[in-house]
């Protein structure tokens, strides 16, 4: 089921998030908020190559890797175009060759929605809330 196929369902707060967005589209979202992306600072958001890196290193694909394994060009960029268009990264400019990529508020809170979906699904205790899952 793609991004256009899920957008007519609707959400509900018990419904887990991050649920209209394929695998690897939740994980460039991780991988940027890991680098520090935030759209408050958008002098400090990844550009791209930084995010493919981010994503190999998360996926154990450092080094040389059998098979062509690795996060390509043609995946990666229409993933973090498609990230733009639903609202989640803001696509800044840091030169003319170089496009950087920001978490939105939105996509924060969505992303925390989605640890604290996955941290009581597993019964792990969430750190801030001071609380068991």
């Amino acid at each position: 089921m793609g991004v256009s196929d899920t957008r007519q369902r609707s959400t509900d707060d018990n419904e887990p998030p991050l649920t209209q967005l394929t695998a690897f589209q939740r994980d460039c979202l991780f991988a940027i908020a890991r680098l520090g992306g935030r759209s408050d600072d958008p002098t400090e958001a990844p550009h791209g190559l930084a995010i493919k890196s981010e994503l190999e290193d998360a996926y154990g694909m450092t080094g040389n890797v059998i098979g062509g394994d690795r996060v390509n060009h043609g995946r990666l960029y229409p993933n973090l175009d498609a990230l733009v268009e639903e609202g989640l990264v803001e696509k800044g400019e840091r030169d003319r060759r170089t496009n950087t990529y920001a978490l939105t508020d939105k996509a924060v809170s969505t992303c925390k929605r989605q640890v604290s979906f996955e941290r009581k699904a597993l019964a792990v205790p969430d750190p801030d809330a001071g609380d068991p899952a």
